[in-house]
């Protein structure tokens, strides 16, 4: 059974990543109506700045550290280690065990373009894999009837994993809605899927590694990106100081209580 830690306003689940893999593998092949959120610093204000949606990611059966600065914030606030566990990586090791599991995957969202791209990507790579389908939704929010049609659609085709390519926060609203809907694991890839699928390019390792990632992004995207990331990551930097310190304030001020309750000077012994 995997722990979870609250960071700020989400509960991020602890774990290895082959951990993490495998207990996604385990829902998906139960068929166990359930969802992962891959969490990054915008995930986390999000549900920072909306009760709905923190409501929306604390849900899920699985929360990764989809970003270096929230697997390194479990240092910062438990002294604890945590690897990250990122869509980049996860997307495809997912495709790797459901290959051995005869596990089927359906992809849902994105354009119809990309969703041919993935489908060639994917029966030269992994071409063993079993797809149960993929789809490409309207850019819009869908009816009442339509989410019904699409549930309907997604547990016909028998599928053990939907990847949700929808983007933050629509693909985590619509996991949540299709929980209990869908007999399979859903898992929020957003933007790993281009990538996977060479339609966009990666940031080089040592970028990765030292949370340098979202510039690389940046690069790619500055007009779509540039408010979000300086405002986004500011603003997280200075909600987890504030964090450190009030635990910080909480530890001196339990044990100058333990410390009180201990000494009594007047007890006779």
């Amino acid at each position: 059974m995997l722990i979870r830690r609250r960071l700020i306003s989400i509960d991020v689940t602890k774990g290895s990543f082959s951990q993490i893999v495998t207990a996604i593998m385990e829902l998906a092949v139960k068929r166990e109506s359930s969802y992962v959120c891959v969490a990054n610093v915008h995930m986390l204000l999000e549900s920072h700045y909306s009760s709905a949606f923190k409501d929306v990611v604390n849900g899920a059966n699985i929360v990764t550290a989809d970003g270096m600065p929230l697997a390194k914030s479990f240092k910062l606030l438990y002294g604890e280690q945590q690897e990250r566990v990122d869509g980049m990586n996860l997307l495809p090791a997912l495709l790797k065990e459901s290959v051995t599991s005869s596990s089927s995957v359906f992809f849902y969202g994105g354009k119809q373009g990309m969703l041919e791209t993935t489908e060639k990507y994917l029966k030269e790579t992994y071409p063993d894999l079993i797809v149960a389908g993929t789809y490409s939704p309207p850019f819009r929010e869908l009816t009442d009837e339509e989410y019904i049609d699409t549930a309907k659609m997604i547990t016909a085709s028998g599928a053990n994993i939907v990847f949700v390519v929808l983007g933050c926060p629509k693909q985590e609203i619509w996991m949540a809605k299709m929980k209990g809907k869908i007999p399979a694991v859903m898992i929020g890839i957003g933007g790993a899927l281009p990538v996977m699928v060479g339609l966009q390019l990666r940031a080089p390792n040592w970028m990765q590694r030292n949370s340098l990632e979202w510039s690389f992004r940046l690069m790619q995207e500055p007009r779509r990106l540039f408010k979000r990331y300086f405002k986004t990551n500011s603003h997280f930097i200075y909600l987890i100081t504030k964090e450190r310190f009030k635990r910080r304030n909480d530890s001196i001020n339990n044990k100058k209580e333990t410390l009180g309750n201990t000494f009594n000077p007047a007890d006779p012994t």
